[in-house]
């Protein structure tokens, strides 16, 4: 029952990213924006004479989105993969190799979606998450085993 969770997990996940993909431009610039005043909002009242450029910060909100969306993708598939029985090298080449090309494919999905284009560059910060997901996942697997 936990396999099966765990790659219900996985799916839901995939959906989600689908989602927030599938957003024209303005719809995901909107929901983004929101966040990024939050963030300032928050960040003023603890550091009251900040400067923000909201546009910059907006861009590197967007940016962390991808990393940890796809961190989180990382984990739930080394996670779905590991209670499969596909262990060691094999199951993080796997979990990577299943990311990138779900990454791979969210890009050109968002050729066909209204303001949006796909960029290499989301990819490789897709990558990057998922590949950090996954090491911190084996890590704090790792620490488990050995300390207990």
């Amino acid at each position: 029952m936990k396999k099966i969770l765990s790659y219900i997990a996985v799916i839901l996940w995939m959906a989600l990213i689908f989602y927030f993909s599938h957003q024209p431009a303005h719809e995901s610039n909107e929901l983004s924006t929101e966040l990024t005043e939050v963030i300032v909002t928050a960040v003023e009242k603890v550091a009251p004479h900040s400067d923000f450029i909201v546009g910059n910060l907006n861009h590197l909100v967007r940016k962390n989105a991808h990393f940890f969306i796809y961190l989180v993708l990382g984990v739930l598939l080394i996670h779905s993969l590991r209670l499969s029985g596909v262990l060691g090298y094999k199951g993080m080449g796997l979990a990577l190799f299943i990311c990138v090309m779900y990454a791979i494919s969210d890009e050109v999905h968002q050729l066909f979606v209204p303001g949006r284009g796909a960029q290499l560059r989301d990819v490789v910060i897709d990558s990057a998450g998922a590949f950090v997901g996954i090491g911190i996942y084996v890590v704090i697997l790792f620490r488990t085993h050995v300390d207990g």
